[in-house]
């Protein structure tokens, strides 16, 4: 994974944004990343500085050296090869850089504990273990520990990785994270053989192949539905209160194309599924077609990140940034001393000051969440639908010296008007109650070792609709889309849309 910047077909000047946010699910693509979690490549630093003249930078205290001589008793009782200096090494180096590097201070005996709970978990005999397959338990028991974005990327995980953000991989296309020993789908990618087979979010996985997953591990249940494309899994899956269904997928190379668009009369529909390399320039291409399609009689944008599990940090800066005249987009604060980051919106609105509508819901996630709380924090867009994910850390790609990467959670990111979008979400302006909105769903908070809610809470909700009564909209009979589109339409007055609904539809 290289460091990003904006996309390479920009229509005007932009900032070098640097860092990498991926928002995404554990995905079934032939990729592990823990539930919509997000990364940034490590930049250059005073680190590589000093480490190139030979000063540890991560250099342990009188505290972590011992627990990590606690840590090396337990290699040496259990490793087939306690020899193995190499993968010693492999450990120590890892557990360096999570105790400096992590968003919040952990204890070194914290730490070590997990570490060594994890490989105790395996039952396993004395001198049973390969030393390579202990130390990549033990980082998975620490990473686990510390929050549902953290984790320990193996070789291959960390190849696997890179493709998604490139937009083109293999699997399934879901979602998923783990809750109670449960393995549950966020969201399907549109598109994508999960998304034809109707899965929806919310769903729970029960068995793989007939075989029972409660109690399996992330990682192993996403390594079950992994294959070559062309092969087939069977999966069970429970729906609320109804009898546990089959539905058989076919694996497949997915390519997300993250960007479409259409017109519906005088109001353009813009969807962004993910936010992965190509966002940017699909959503300026886009508005360019539309301004030149429909000159000035365009009354609105409506832009769709509903199920969007977010993507790269500097596609959602540009994205943003293509609403905006000026302004700061989102505050990045870390826990080390210079790792504080502001982005600024450049000058140029590319959608001219036209009315926009952002639908979100609780499948929209992390990137997402910076899109709609900037354009809703200057005032630019109108939010409507359900609270979003409230997935708002900051995950940094740290490439280990001899293999693999660790994914840490660094930092959060916070909202142009101050707050923190971790664990709240983004609030919307028009809140969407039904069955359609999803407002039940998951969101951050409910997620295993969350981190807290960080500060006040965000704007609250000026008006509550019943989505039954807005028009559907297209094949799918949209309602969601129809409140945005009536909403437009009522000149973007929130008493004129209602008015317009009729008195039942406000709760």
């Amino acid at each position: 994974m290289t460091v990003k910047h904006s996309s390479a077909g920009s229509q005007r000047s932009r900032l070098s944004y640097g860092l990498i946010v991926v928002a995404a699910v554990a995905t079934i693509a032939g990729v592990l990343m823990p539930a919509l979690s997000g990364c940034a490549e490590e930049t250059p630093s005073f680190r590589r500085i000093a480490e190139a003249v030979g000063i540890d930078p991560y250099r342990l205290s009188p505290d972590g050296n011992r627990e990590m001589g606690r840590f090396a008793e337990t290699f040496t009782l259990y490793a087939s090869d306690p020899h193995n200096t190499r993968q010693l090494k492999q450990f120590r180096d890892a557990y360096k850089r999570i105790r400096n590097s992590y968003v919040e201070d952990v204890s070194d005996t914290k730490l070590i504990e997990a570490a060594i709970a994890g490989i105790k978990a395996q039952n396993p005999a004395p001198h049973s273990m390969k030393a390579s397959a202990l130390v990549e338990t033990a980082l998975d028991a620490i990473t686990t520990s510390l929050d549902p974005h953290s984790a320990y990327l193996n070789p291959e995980e960390l190849r696997e990785s890179e493709l998604v953000t490139s937009g083109e991989f293999g699997g399934l296309g879901l979602q998923v994270t783990q809750e109670e020993g449960k393995i549950k789908i966020i969201s399907p990618i549109e598109g994508t053989p999960a998304d034809r087979a109707g899965l929806k979010s919310g769903d729970i996985i029960t068995e793989l192949d007939g075989k029972p997953v409660t109690g399996m591990s992330l990682r192993n249940a996403v390594n079950a539905m992994r294959g070559r494309p062309g092969t087939q899994v069977k999966l069970t899956i429970g729906r609320d209160s109804a009898q546990p269904f089959e539905v058989t997928l076919t694996r497949a190379v997915i390519t997300i194309e993250p960007v479409r668009w259409h017109m519906e009369g005088d109001v353009a529909y813009l969807r962004v599924v993910s936010f992965n390399e190509r966002t940017a320039e699909g959503v300026e291409s886009a508005l360019q077609e539309i301004r030149t399609r429909q000159g000035g009689d365009l009354r609105g944008i409506v832009l769709d990140l509903r199920n969007n599990p977010g993507g790269l940090l500097d596609q959602s800066l540009a994205v943003a940034d293509d609403f905006l005249e000026d302004g700061v987009i989102v505050t990045i604060r870390g826990r080390e001393q210079g790792s504080d980051r502001t982005f600024w919106a450049a000058s140029g609105d590319l959608a001219r000051e036209v009315p926009v509508v952002v639908l979100v819901n609780a499948g929209s996630a992390s990137a997402s969440e910076i899109v709609a709380a900037a354009l809703q924090d200057h005032g630019r867009a109108t939010i409507m639908g359900a609270r979003t994910f409230g997935k708002g850390s900051v995950q940094t790609v740290m490439r280990l010296p001899i293999e693999g990467a660790l994914k840490l959670t660094t930092a959060l990111y916070y909202a142009p008007a101050g707050e923190a979008i971790q664990a709240q979400g983004v609030v919307p302006d028009i809140q969407l109650t039904g069955q359609e909105a999803g407002e039940e769903e998951s969101h951050e908070a409910d997620l295993p070792h969350a981190l807290p809610p960080q500060g006040g809470t965000r704007q609250t909700t000026r008006a509550s609709v019943e989505v039954s009564h807005c028009p559907p909209i297209g094949d799918a009979k949209d309602r969601e889309l129809g409140c945005a589109i009536s909403f437009l339409r009522a000149g973007g007055s929130t008493d004129h849309f209602l008015a317009a609904l009729g008195p039942k539809a406000k709760l």
